[in-house]
């Protein structure tokens, strides 16, 4: 009986699969040019929006950064939190609670047929509340908005469309993952990301308005940025047959670690719900003032999180730490505080993306690994990490190798960094079959 109801069932899907891509051909054939139109307006929606988040953020970022020359850290850090988080609180609780977390697990509740409100108010809201929240010092980054912003510009393009409920669901993917190439300047990234972790298809004509629209707001970034597409950082890799164990022994590593993250991130949220409930605004300047304040403490590169990520990805380090030992405990030092203050920014609910902090702490785990691999420079390490602690969190290993490449665009760390990407998802599924994205949903997003 059950399993003439499991067939049932598949039927069913495949039945309402085949009806949504005859809708959307259906769609094609008859409004060609507004679609195309809507494809155009949404790439380059989430083009504008996600160069005004960074442009946003490091505005605020270098304000507080050139006041820390006058004043010191344990006044300029905590304040800012505070004042941050108060007024990013303020503005999500009043204007578009839906604008709150990460963005992503929002993008994936409405395409999981969740009521989450989706339009050009709740990406805008969170446009300025993750400017305000990330600038004053959240150790959060700007892709998960980046998703939401996208999906909310491509629910609006849809709704003047009026066009069916499949197309919908497809161009929200589809912004969405305009919004990560934008980010990134990675429009493979963007594209894989919108079908693996968004969408779950891979029927042809979903794929072609996805593609479309990832590859019009990664060009309409560049363009609008006005230069080429330059990757993040320069550096050049090794990778030997010897290096394919210890690959394997760091996907290990970071699978068993990206899921014990995921497990706290979901823990703290699941916690500051319990704990402060309504209470948003409170909640968003408490943990804004305890960031500052344990940011305060410290060295400066941990005042300004974009700086830590050059830091290890280029390994610039302070010539007083230039040692094996010293360089293994300062990444130490690294993983401890940002899984910490990471872990408390996700718990308030605060506007901003896990994929940074994930990959900083994959980078700086790798760094530990390849420092301590004899005649071995860690760079690819490093890489391979970043990778590997996104696919071992998001479930999303193909995407999260697209992403790593695309801070270098050398073709030497795609193999290195597959190997680590694909160990880690397979240790981590070991543990969950979902995602810290899938898992989300039923903490963020109120059924």
């Amino acid at each position: 009986m059950n399993q003439s109801n499991g067939y049932k069932l598949k039927a069913e899907i495949k039945q309402k699969s085949s009806d949504s891509v005859k809708s959307i051909k259906k769609l094609l054939r008859q409004r060609s040019l507004v679609v195309a139109f809507a494809l155009l307006l949404t790439g380059l929606g989430a083009s504008i929006t996600s160069i005004s988040f960074k442009t946003g953020i490091a505005f605020i970022n270098n304000w507080r950064l050139d006041l820390l020359e006058s004043y010191p850290a344990y006044l300029v850090l905590p304040i800012f939190g505070l004042i941050g988080g108060a007024l990013s609180g303020l503005l999500i609780k009043n204007l578009a609670p839906a604008a709150k977390g990460s963005g992503v697990s929002q993008i994936m509740g409405f395409l999981r047929h969740k009521r989450v409100p989706m339009n050009l108010r709740v990406g805008l809201v969170k446009l300025i509340s993750g400017i305000i929240a990330i600038g004053s010092g959240f150790p959060l980054g700007p892709e998960g908005p980046a998703v939401q912003m996208g999906g909310s510009v491509a629910w609006q393009m849809a709704k003047w469309l009026k066009a069916p409920i499949a197309f919908r669901r497809v161009i929200v993917a589809a912004g969405g993952g305009a919004g990560i190439a934008a980010v990134f300047s990675a429009p493979l990234g963007g594209f894989i990301y919108a079908i693996e972790e968004l969408l779950n298809s891979a029927k042809p004509v979903v794929l072609l308005l996805v593609i479309i629209t990832t590859f019009i707001a990664d060009s309409s970034a560049i363009f609008l940025q006005g230069g080429a597409n330059q990757p993040a950082f320069t550096i050049d890799f090794s990778f030997s047959q010897n290096d394919f164990f210890y690959l394997l022994i760091l996907g290990l590593i970071i699978g068993v670690f990206a899921e014990f993250y995921c497990k706290y991130v979901l823990m703290m949220q699941n916690l500051g719900k319990r704990l402060y409930q309504n209470k948003f605004v409170l909640k968003m300047s408490i943990c804004g003032l305890i960031l500052g304040t344990i940011y305060s403490l410290l060295g400066d590169e941990f005042h300004n999180l974009d700086k830590l990520k050059k830091i290890i990805a280029t390994q610039n380090l302070d010539v007083s730490i230039n040692s094996v030992e010293n360089i293994v405990i300062w990444a130490i030092l690294v993983v401890f505080i940002l899984f910490i203050t990471s872990g408390l920014a996700a718990a308030v609910g605060a506007p901003g993306g896990l994929f940074y902090p994930m990959l900083i702490l994959g980078g700086a785990t790798g760094l530990i690994i390849g420092s301590l691999i004899p005649e071995n420079a860690p760079n690819t390490y490093i890489f391979a990490g970043m990778g590997a602690f996104v696919a071992g969190c998001s479930r999303t290993p193909i995407t999260a190798m697209f992403l790593a490449f695309a801070l270098t665009k050398n073709l030497v760390i795609l193999k290195p960094v597959l190997i680590s990407c694909i160990t880690s998802f397979l240790v981590a599924r070991l543990f969950n079959e979902k995602s810290i994205y899938e898992r989300q949903i039923e903490i963020e997003i109120e059924n």
